[in-house]
């Protein structure tokens, strides 16, 4: 799957009861997520982008706020002055789905606008 394959999906809604994603499978699903680092035990991406002033950080997170209501998918956000932090895992299996990483894919989108 490539990167813009990704970024045409919308997520689905996921209501436990399943497995998180395998580490080989999140492996592979983060290659095509550049800039998205996967934590030592394979279960959420995170990704740290850079602005030059506070303003900048937030219009981010509200565009990042937008996009996560109209995906139903919900990433966890920290920002500050000139940035923001941003973890995305699936609560409801405490680990990687592939609603994880198509959000991701449409973060990185919207990074590069």
């Amino acid at each position: 799957m490539t990167t813009k394959e990704l970024s045409s999906k919308t997520c689905t809604p996921c209501r436990g009861g399943i497995a998180p994603m395998a580490p080989d499978e999140a492996r592979r699903y983060a290659e095509q997520t550049p800039g998205w680092a996967l934590d030592d035990k394979a279960t959420l991406i995170e990704r740290r982008f850079e602005f030059g002033d506070f303003a900048s950080a937030l219009a981010f997170v509200n565009t990042i706020g937008a996009l996560a209501e109209q995906e139903g998918h919900h990433p966890d956000i920290r920002f500050g002055w000139g940035y923001c932090s941003i973890v995305l895992f699936t609560h409801k299996i405490d680990g990687l789905h592939e609603n994880d990483f198509i959000l991701a894919a449409k973060i990185n989108e919207l990074a590069e606008a």
